[in-house]
């Protein structure tokens, strides 16, 4: 059985199936960025020989030894990372971030 499970991380029917997914994905995106971010550091490290360390034990080791979605899963079960809810307000701001390209592309879609 997979842990946590689906009704855990909905809160008892409080998220949708599609709000998970789209929580977990971005949650796993900022790991993913994380460990680049070690592993770039750690690589320049070594190449610049200012270290003598292993490229593995630069690394903390919650970015390096799980699966990025399964950490991001289980730190959205913990209450590491929260999911907010998109208002209709904080769209309009969204889309008036966006370049000119983008909100033509994302109109004509609609």
């Amino acid at each position: 059985m997979i842990y946590p499970s689906i009704s855990d991380l909905s809160k008892n029917g409080k998220y949708n199936r599609y709000t998970l997914v789209i929580a977990a994905s971005k949650t796993a995106r900022i790991l993913t960025d994380e460990y680049v971010k070690q592993r770039e550091y750690a690589e320049k490290l070594i190449a610049n020989k200012e270290t003598d360390k292993s490229l593995i034990s630069m690394i903390k080791r919650e970015y390096r030894d799980e699966k990025a979605v399964k950490s991001a899963i289980n730190r959205l079960h913990e209450g590491e990372f929260d999911i907010i809810p998109l208002t209709a307000e904080a769209a309009e701001e969204i889309d008036a971030e966006l370049p000119e390209s983008d909100n033509e592309a994302a109109t004509a879609e609609e």
